[in-house]
């Protein structure tokens, strides 16, 4: 006898609508009308790959910092799809943590390391995070603009603790290889970004880089 299919939950039919017409808009108010979050995280476990897609990319709409878990884990699903939009979704969520005015303080930080003004940032960055010290997406970006001022083994402490408050923030560890590398390290730059391909396997220009230094090195 062959095993019955459950039926697909709505999400998935929004989502297939959503690929015919791609309004966000739509997908996102049928979404939020029929699903609550926590509802939406045990969809990340489902059997259907369609749910599965639907979920990783509807978290990255709607989804809080809460979703960084359900996420994370997705990033190492069987369907390349899924892991892809999980990796998409997380970027979108990383900075939704903290009250509205340090997500606000947040954006202002990437606004300025966008416009290389990283000392400013990093001013900034010591403020939010002297408020906010938690805010895993704070440190991450002070981290990313103390490497440009060459402040490469500050950059690798602000990296190591975004690490233990998101063990899912590949970007994090894929700081801390270039930030080894620029001071010489390479061995623990290898293993860095070893890192950060077991927590996101999709990373192919890390995996290339990665099989340079090995060969480069020897490991």
């Amino acid at each position: 006898m062959n095993p019955i299919n459950p039926i697909p939950p709505r999400l998935t039919s929004f989502y297939l609508e959503y690929l015919q017409h791609h309004d966000v808009s739509q997908f996102i108010d049928r979404t939020v009308r029929y699903y609550t979050q926590p509802t939406l995280f045990r969809l990340t476990t489902s059997t259907q790959v369609e749910t599965r897609r639907a979920v990783a990319l509807i978290l990255g709409f709607v989804g809080t910092y809460q979703a960084n878990h359900a996420l994370g884990k997705l990033l190492t699903d069987e369907d390349r799809s899924v892991r892809l939009l999980a990796e998409n979704s997380l970027k979108n969520i990383w900075p939704r943590d903290g009250s509205e005015k340090q997500r606000h303080d947040l954006y202002e930080i990437m606004r300025l390391i966008s416009q290389q003004h990283f000392e400013e940032a990093v001013r900034c960055a010591n403020i939010l995070l002297e408020e906010f010290p938690l805010f895993a997406e704070a440190r991450n970006q002070r981290a990313i603009a103390l490497f440009a001022l060459g402040s490469f083994q500050d950059a690798i402490e602000d990296s190591s603790i975004v690490l233990d408050l998101n063990p899912y923030h590949f970007g994090a560890a894929i700081g801390m290889g270039h930030a080894y590398l620029q001071l010489k390290n390479h061995e623990q730059a290898i293993i860095w970004f070893q890192h950060a391909l077991k927590i996101n396997p999709n990373l192919e220009s890390v995996r290339r880089h990665l099989e340079r230094l090995r060969h480069q090195f020897n490991k």
